[in-house]
C-alpha cells in the first residue's frame, strides 16, 4: 500500500491582472471542482493560493501511471489551460512528487469551497 503519487502545478500571480484571485475562486468552485471529481485514478485535488504571489493545483493519484499520464497530457497543453488563460501566463512549475504519507485527523477531509469563496 502507498499514500499516492503527487503532482504540483503552480502559476505565478505576481504580474497577474487585478481581480485574478476572485476569478480563480469562481472558476475553481463553479467549474473546475466538478471536472476533477470523476478523473480516473485521482484520489484528491486541492487548489491553493497566496493572493498576489501564486496559485497552485496539487493532485494526488492512486498510481504513478495515472499521475504520469495526466502530467504528460497537461504539460502539452498547460499554456492554453483555463488556469493559464485566467492568470495570463503559463505555469511556472509542473512537478511530480512522492507522497510519503497522509494522516487524516479527527476533523477528516472536507470537500467544497474554501473560506475566500462566497
Amino acid at each position: 500500500m502507498n499514500a499516492g503519487y503527487g503532482l504540483t502545478v503552480r502559476w505565478s500571480l505576481t504580474e497577474a491582472p487585478e481581480g485574478v484571485a476572485d476569478e480563480l475562486r469562481e472558476y475553481v468552485v463553479g467549474t473546475s471542482m466538478a471536472n476533477f471529481m470523476f478523473l480516473d485514478g485521482l484520489a484528491f485535488k486541492t487548489w491553493r493560493m497566496r493572493e498576489g504571489e501564486w496559485f497552485e493545483g496539487t493532485y494526488i493519484f492512486q498510481a504513478a501511471k495515472d499521475r504520469d499520464e495526466f502530467c504528460a497530457d497537461f504539460t502539452a497543453t498547460a499554456a492554453d489551460s483555463a488556469g493559464s488563460r485566467i492568470v495570463g501566463s503559463a505555469p511556472i512549475e509542473i512537478q511530480p512528487f512522492e507522497v510519503v504519507a497522509i494522516a487524516e485527523g479527527p476533523a477528516q477531509f472536507r470537500r467544497g469551497p474554501g473560506p475566500g469563496t462566497a
